[in-house]
């Protein structure tokens, strides 16, 4: 299973592409879609949009994983934010992927165990996961890549249904998720493995 992962933003799109197979995560291809500041929103946006369409294109994903808006005290953030999810959805939309969604804490939590991590363990994480030679960068691409991994987990565990209840028709509600069930995902074991891998490199 092909997930693309996008951490939503106007100036930079960060992208993360994950394969998921037989319990095992690798990274295909991240980075960012970056739009000139000297140009108005409706053509960053656009930009934006037309480099989702490529993604998808090129790398025909089953599932789209975007961040969740969540409250900001920064209400310019917000709406950046909330305008750059909209395209992400158009494109998923329009390409027939279905979509699931999550908020910060909540891939944080997934990735490096608690939903407060910094960027750098969020980063290490993701390295140790994905068996990366160095952290990912920059943050936009690193981002899309743990909102990618924690999505591929979700997915193949069976845990993501659509708000209807038929599957993943719909982009996801964060009400219609089950329960978690600790360590039988393959993303689980992926995470057990590498952390695993990398104590016994440490004691090497």
């Amino acid at each position: 299973m092909i997930v693309l992962g996008i951490d939503p933003g106007t100036a930079a799109m960060g992208y993360g592409i994950v394969e998921s197979t037989g319990g095992r995560l690798r990274s295909i291809d991240f980075g960012v879609i970056a739009t000139s500041p000297d140009t108005g929103l409706p053509d960053r946006l656009l930009e934006a949009h037309a480099g989702i369409a490529r993604l998808l294109v090129a790398h025909a994903p089953e599932v789209v994983a975007v961040e969740r808006l969540f409250f900001s005290r920064n209400a310019q953030t917000a709406f950046a934010v909330g305008q750059a999810r909209g395209i992400v959805l158009l494109a998923a939309a329009q390409a027939g992927v279905p979509v699931v969604e999550a908020t910060p804490n909540e891939v944080k939590s997934a990735i490096a165990g608690y939903g407060a991590a910094d960027k750098e363990q969020v980063q290490r994480m993701v390295q140790v996961v994905l068996e990366l030679s160095r952290p990912p960068t920059p943050d936009d691409a690193a981002d899309a890549l743990a909102i990618a991994v924690w999505a591929a987990g979700v997915v193949t565990s069976g845990r993501a249904v659509g708000a209807g209840g038929s599957g993943l028709s719909a982009v996801m509600d964060r009400a219609a998720v089950a329960p978690i069930s600790r360590g039988q995902s393959g993303y689980a074991r992926a995470v057990r493995e590498a952390l695993a891998r990398e104590r016994a490199e440490r004691r090497s």
